[in-house]
């Protein structure tokens, strides 16, 4: 049920992109208990003019690797379960495709369930 819109540097290859979208499904996974097979996510390459972010907000000192996740989710989980995934999609990701958890920014855009239509014009998620 994640949507996941993903900026990230252009010319990022292949191999790289595809380590980037399996750590963030596989984090929703393993954190806010996903089906596997539930994947819909959109990875948007952007040049330096067109991805713009502070390089050291609140400390954190980013680098020309920045990424930024965006994740449309379900209003269903508690604080505890969004840390965890936090933690998990910088861990995951720092293994491979190897970005470093300083340049990973995570938001999560929270809507009701109804909000959802998954195919066929109707809100799979709301009782009928």
């Amino acid at each position: 049920m994640p949507l996941a819109r993903i900026s990230l540097p252009a010319g990022r290859t292949a191999q790289y992109k595809k380590g980037l979208a399996d750590g963030v499904l596989r984090a929703l996974v393993e954190t806010f208990n996903v089906p596997k097979d539930d994947q819909f996510m959109v990875l948007t390459e952007h040049g330096p003019q067109d991805l713009i972010y502070n390089r050291s907000y609140l400390g954190i000192e980013r680098s020309d690797g920045f990424v930024l996740i965006q994740l449309t989710v379900s209003n269903t989980r508690p604080l505890e379960k969004k840390r965890a995934l936090y933690r998990r999609i910088v861990e995951l990701l720092a293994e491979d495709p190897g970005i470093r958890k300083e340049d990973v920014f995570i938001n999560l855009v929270e809507v009701l369930p109804e909000n959802w239509s998954f195919g066929n014009g109707e809100a799979q998620y709301v009782p009928q």
